[in-house]
């Protein structure tokens, strides 16, 4: 079965292996709980709905709480979530099974999905990495956009590199190799950089294209 699990970032710091610093990215995964399971025959696709973080009662409308009365699940979970699993013949995936970080262990590949820092609006200098013009006094082109695109189009084609909103959107870097797994905190040490700030939801699952590094 494919292995996945929601986790929540809290930050960044170092640890040493083998007599070097290794940077890792610290993750507290679950505890999650399986709160909906999605079948080829009834839904058209395989996966797997799953529940992280505790959630009050009184923020939490009926709807919600039957959703979780049918999966087993007494306490409410704020974040829910389908993750792609693939159920092998022979295994079994039951409503409200608990799905911790020691479905990992150290040394696996793995990718994690996340949203990236949102950065308001943006110049196409600080969004795509254009050159500026002359800043020496004189000049009438500093920091501007720059010619759009040909006289023949009369207007400015779909896709065209320019200033606007930045970051906030969902990225997924492959193959990162897990450091370490504090299994009895639900912590997990992923090593370099996640996508995301500091404690946004990010999806760890099984590295679709592993790499030897």
């Amino acid at each position: 079965m494919t292995k996945a699990i929601l986790g929540k970032k809290l930050g960044m710091t170092s640890i040493f292996q083998d007599g070097k610093m290794i940077p890792v990215t610290v993750v507290e995964a679950g505890p999650c709980y399986v709160t909906q399971i999605k079948s080829s025959e009834k839904d058209g696709y395989e996966g797997v709905q799953v529940g992280f973080l505790p959630r009050k009662k009184v923020n939490t409308n009926k709807p919600l709480m039957g959703h979780f009365a049918k999966a087993g699940i007494e306490s409410p979970l704020k974040i829910l979530k389908e993750i792609p699993v693939v159920i092998a013949d022979g295994e079994t995936l039951e409503l409200g099974k608990e799905i911790k970080a020691d479905i990992f262990e150290k040394g696996d590949y793995i990718d994690v999905v996340g949203t990236s820092k949102g950065k308001g609006f943006a110049g196409s200098i600080k969004r795509h990495g254009f050159s500026r013009g002359p800043m020496k006094h004189g000049s009438h082109f500093h920091r501007a956009n720059g010619s759009n695109g040909s006289i023949d189009g009369s207007r400015v084609f779909k896709g065209k590199k320019m200033p606007g909103r930045m970051g906030g959107n969902q990225i997924t870097v492959q193959n990162l190799i897990i450091a370490d797994v504090i299994a009895d905190k639900n912590i997990i040490l992923v090593k370099g950089a996640i996508p995301g700030a500091n404690k946004s939801i990010v999806t760890l699952k099984s590295a679709i294209k592993k790499q030897g590094r």
